[in-house]
């Protein structure tokens, strides 16, 4: 819609609101669907490659991605975020690429080496391995170190469990969900989620330890 500028001014054209594109993307036009998720590219390719680990599958999933959004449009509740609910479908869509590839494989459960033994629940029997970041990690958490050390740290997990970690305390999904979406047993989850956090840990604490002082 033009506003008013000033005399003899052209009149400046205010870009549609967000409500406004999901409307007309609804009701199927695709150049408004294109403005609609132009802003969230960047945040729904990071969430599928955080699962995949791949830039081609990357770039194919988030296409199917898109295309589950753009179909399942007119069903969007408004009291949700859209880039909640897109990034949703894209994280779903990476997995689902994953299943169909026969790419989520079971680790087994007491192959960790380096990492010590395990109960029969997955807990750690050695002293000292609760989640816990150390607090120099905490202090330098927005700077660029940690997050490459944590990016690191999660290549190095075997699969399964690097999926679990990342869709419970990245994605903050909720072990039941996370159980229902992988096909796992709550407990399995909680065993996978339990080992990556020990490896991330371990991690963590050689990169503060090894800076130096």
């Amino acid at each position: 819609m033009p506003s008013q500028s000033g005399p003899g001014s052209p009149p400046t054209l205010t870009p549609p609101s967000q409500e406004a594109l999901i409307a007309l993307a609804a009701r199927g036009d695709s150049d408004a669907f294109g403005l609609l998720v132009a802003p969230h590219l960047g945040l729904f390719s990071n969430g599928i490659r955080r699962i995949l680990g791949n830039a081609a599958d990357t770039q194919d999933t988030l296409q199917n991605a898109l295309l589950s959004m753009y179909q399942d449009l007119p069903a969007f509740q408004a009291r949700s975020r859209f880039s909640s609910w897109a990034y949703r479908i894209c994280i779903n869509a990476a997995l689902m690429f994953r299943r169909a590839k026969g790419r989520f494989r079971e680790e087994a459960m007491d192959d960790c080496p380096g990492l010590g033994r395990f109960d029969e629940r997955g807990h750690h029997l050695e002293r000292g391995a609760d989640w816990a970041v150390p607090p120099e990690a905490l202090a330098e958490a927005e700077r660029g170190q940690l997050r490459a050390c944590l990016l690191k740290a999660l290549e190095g997990l075997p699969e399964a469990q690097r999926v679990v970690f990342i869709l419970r305390d990245l994605e903050d999904w909720t072990t039941e969900e996370i159980a229902e979406r992988l096909e796992q047993t709550p407990a399995a989850v909680r065993q996978r989620l339990h080992r990556a956090r020990v490896q991330i840990q371990s991690s963590l604490k050689e990169h503060v330890q090894g800076r130096p002082r």
